[in-house]
């Protein structure tokens, strides 16, 4: 069965018309007889979008029960039986309630296209999982509703719904996107211009870094070797000298002159030597053009312009930057240079850069090589010289007469230039061709391969072996002189992985990236297994190519260790490229094994700091725990005395200090197994709709009456916690409040609406707290100032950011206007459906509420 096609309306923010744009394109495929229907769609209700449901079937939803509440999720089952051609599901990121088929609702729509139906959806950018960090730092907002970004990407098409933040906002004043209540507060929060404008920007880049990815992949695909300037990508070409961070530079302010561009520093390492290229000035350039948004690429290739332009042609690139050459005026007797050459065979689609440097005409680091090789046209030559040479030689000594040693010392003359221009092959040739003229024209009986003098027999026998000995030192050195410079093309190479590696700079997959960049292999995998009768799987890979189940079925198969390989596909290498892959190889287990040592490091320094919570919870209880049980003890004994007859008053002052101390010694203890469940993760909230005005005036309760201002709307949303955490929050957050407020200055407690989430703010007019302080206020065990002793332990603030966070919200301190400290708890709004939660442990229970007035300060 084929799969079907996902197509994804992908938005900036909510409102700019996803869920239109999707039931449009529904009537347009039911009026082109398509057999579509709306597996699930939310209209939140807007008017508009509600009309385009109608003419449409609507496969019914299934309700599901959780914590006693009732919700209707979309039906896969039934979306499955009915077998549409189409299925229109909205929210892509949407978490499902538990009990459902699925956890989150993409993984619904994967069922739905491998049973062969295409599936519409819509999703916003802040709900990709790999922009959350950068979704909160715009925002301010964490998305707790996210999709992998896997899942959008292996979309068939997708398709941007943009709108400016101006029309957006006007779109939300009229009343098109929210409902009354909420407008005021979303415009002046989350859907700010600023706010608007910088999510747009990220989904406009987002899919455009998709739609290069399709081109890249039609160009592979149609083999289009033109290019196609369609987005301004500019390669460096570096040498490893000093004048690269000049072109770095240089190129960056082109990129930043057009949209979208982009910078590409490589740097060929020719296996000729034909540059001193510093290792330590490359990793400068290559820190200098990463720093500046490029990225840095180190290929090996023999002809460096035509590696280069392979290399700018292969990224669709529009220009090169190169520099002057360093070469002084008598070197260009060697040939035209790089730049010059790459000049010349760019083509017209590619712009080439020349530009100028301190170092220009100062000359290079080394003379200019003459090919790792003796090169394909030296080799005609010598081949020439080795057998046309000789032949021609002879024509002129017959027509002289120079004598037998001077034509000997000739013809050894024509093998030893065979032997500088064609290596040890055309001077064999040229000395037995040599060999045999002499022979056969000069030496005595003449025109027959005879001979009668023995010093002819010396002579021709010396001739042979002076012939043979030049061309074997003359194809050693030559050897010699390409192993040498591909070991140190090689030695460049190793020593920035190497680097990289150990600063911990490079992750698993840009080595295997790197691997695959360097041997020109369309893919590569880094494969493991347990022992040899488990089998493999793919612990990292780069590039597209066939998935890899076994190393055998690669290209190229690099055994590491007993239990990892690593395998590429794309060609095979020949046996001397495959050192270098083993040093490769192991560099990339040595990064794995790193990154799970840092996992392990991780738990390890969790369960330190659990260490060092219990150290700190055993040295401040003592002396928090004796205090109120001295007066405990005190007050029973002095009741129980016989020696004494107290008073009524006395009895009742007696008895209310031993409440007092009773109530403290719970609210510590009560806040010490708080905090003990928050660090071990045991807290399973209850979560449910709860409306504020519920919950915060009960919360109140442990502070006197008129300390306190409520400002809690009956028209705020309910929000979704578990009421027993959010009172015990919002309590011991009022009780600091309250405790450093000034006299005649109540707490102001108030509730507002903002976007999808409502904030609960609490203001006091108190010394406030400096900013630099504001974080550790929340760490147990921790009190701000002068605070005395036997005034808690520094829980309360711990516990209540705890409790906040377990249930999906935020806490947070901010200044208040005037003077004074303002705690900001953000929760999220109910809406239509539960806020997801993980399961409650088997062995735990919800935490039970406790009494409003059992708090203790930070």
């Amino acid at each position: 069965m084929a799969r079907g096609k996902l197509r994804i309306y992908l938005g900036a923010a909510p409102g700019v018309g996803k869920t239109y744009a999707m039931l449009s394109e529904a009537h347009r495929r039911v009026e082109r007889g398509t057999d579509c229907v709306v597996a699930f769609v939310e209209h939140h209700g807007r008017a508009r979008t509600e009309v385009l449901l109608h003419g449409l079937e609507q496969v019914p939803r299934r309700e599901l029960t959780h914590r006693g509440a009732v919700f209707a999720e979309m039906d896969v089952d039934a979306v499955l039986a009915r077998r549409p051609r189409v299925a229109l599901v909205d929210e892509l990121a949407h978490t499902n309630v538990p009990g459902s088929r699925n956890a989150k609702r993409w993984q619904d729509v994967q069922e739905l296209l491998a049973a062969g139906i295409d599936v519409v959806s819509t999703v916003n950018i802040q709900h990709l999982e790999s922009l959350g960090d950068v979704v909160e730092s715009i925002t301010g907002v964490r998305q707790r509703e996210t999709v992998p970004d896997e899942i959008v990407r292996r979309a068939d098409q997708i398709e941007l719904v943009d709108m400016s933040p101006e029309a957006l906002r006007r779109r939300m004043a009229h009343g098109n996107v929210y409902q009354p209540d909420r407008i005021d507060a979303a415009l002046s929060n989350y859907f700010r211009p600023g706010n608007l404008t910088a999510l747009r920007e990220l989904a406009l880049l987002w899919v455009a870094d998709r739609v290069d990815e399709y081109l890249q992949r039609y160009r592979a695909d149609h083999q289009v070797s033109r290019i196609w300037g369609s987005r301004e990508r500019i390669v460096v070409g570096l040498t490893g000298g000093p004048e690269g961070r000049t072109l770095i530079r240089r190129a960056v302010r082109l990129a930043e002159k057009g949209a979208g561009g982009e910078v590409l520093a490589v740097y060929i390492a020719r296996s000729d030597g034909l540059t001193s290229a510093s290792p330590k000035e490359l990793a400068v350039q290559r820190t200098l053009v990463e720093d500046l948004g490029g990225t840095f690429h180190h290929v090996v290739g023999d002809d460096i312009p035509a590696a280069l332009l392979a290399f700018a042609r292969g990224v669709n690139a529009t220009q090169i930057v190169l520099g002057s050459s360093r070469r002084t005026g008598w070197q260009y007797v060697f040939g035209p240079g790089v730049g010059a050459t790459v000049a010349r065979e760019s083509g017209p689609d590619l712009d080439v850069h020349i530009v100028t440097h301190e170092e220009a005409a100062k000359g290079r680091g080394l003379p200019v090589a003459r090919g790792a090789r003796l090169g394909r046209d030296r080799t005609v030559w010598g081949w020439l010289v080795g057998l046309v040479a000789p032949a021609l030689l002879t024509v002129v000594l017959n027509a002289l007469d120079l004598g037998f040693a001077n034509n000997v010392l000739l013809y050894l003359t024509l093998v030893v230039a065979a032997a500088l221009l064609g290596g040890l092959l055309p001077a064999l040739a040229s000395a037995a061709l040599g060999s045999l003229l002499l022979n056969f024209f000069f030496t005595h009986p003449e025109h027959r391969f005879l001979i009668s003098d023995p010093r002819n027999i010396v002579a021709i026998v010396i001739f042979v072996a002076v012939a043979v000995s030049v061309a074997s030192v003359v194809d050693l050195a030559a050897r010699r002189t390409h192993q040498a410079a591909r070991l140190r093309a090689e030695s460049e190479i190793l020593s920035f992985l190497a680097g990289n590696v150990l600063r911990g700079e490079t992750s698993l997959e840009a080595v295997l990236e790197r691997v695959r960049e360097t041997f020109g292999m369309e893919s590569a995998a880094l494969l493991e297994r347990a022992d040899d009768l488990q089998p493999w799987t793919c612990v990292g890979r780069a590039g597209e190519g066939p998935p890899l189940d076994r190393p055998e079925d690669a290209d190229v198969d690099m055994p590491v260790g007993g239990q990892m390989a690593l395998a590429l596909t794309g060609r095979v290498l020949p046996a001397e490229d495959r050192r270098v892959l083993a040093a490769f190889a192991a560099q990339a287990v040595v990064v794995l094994d790193r990154r799970r040592l840092k996992a392990e490091a991780d738990q390890a320094r969790a369960l330190a700091e659990g260490n060092r919570i219990r150290t700190a919870l055993l040295a401040a209880v003592s002396h928090d725990l004796r205090t109120p049980l001295a007066g405990i003890k005190a007050a029973v004994s002095s009741l129980r005395s016989d020696d004494v007859a107290w008073s009524e008053e006395d009895q009742a002052e007696l008895l209310a200090g031993i409440e007092e101390g009773a109530d403290r010694l719970d609210h510590l203890v009560g806040n010490l197994l708080d905090m003990s469940r928050l660090q071990t993760g045991t807290v399973a909230p209850t979560i449910r709709p709860t409306d504020l005005d519920e919950v915060v005036p009960v919360a109140l309760g442990g502070v006197p009456e008129d300390s306190v201002r409520l400002d809690v709307p009956e028209t705020l949303p309910m929000v979704a916690v578990d009421a027993g955490l959010l009172e015990r929050s919002v309590a011991n957050v009022v009780e600091n409040a309250v405790k450093y407020s000034p006299d005649g200055s109540p707490v102001l407690v108030s509730a507002s609406a903002i976007a999808d989430r409502v904030e609960l703010r609490v203001v006091d007019r108190g010394p406030g707290v400096p900013e630099e302080a504001r974080d550790r206020i929340f760490e147990p065990f921790q009190r701000h100032g002068d605070v005395p002793r036997g005034n808690g332990v520094g829980l309360g603030l711990a516990v209540a950011r705890g409790f906040a966070e377990a249930m999906g919200g935020t806490l947070n301190a901010e200044d208040t206007p005037g003077g004074g400290l303002t705690m900001v708890l953000t929760l999220r709004a109910a809406g239509d459906r539960p806020v997801p939660v993980p399961p409650e442990p088997a062995e735990s229970a919800p935490v039970p509420p406790v009494p409003a007035e059992r708090r203790t300060p930070w």
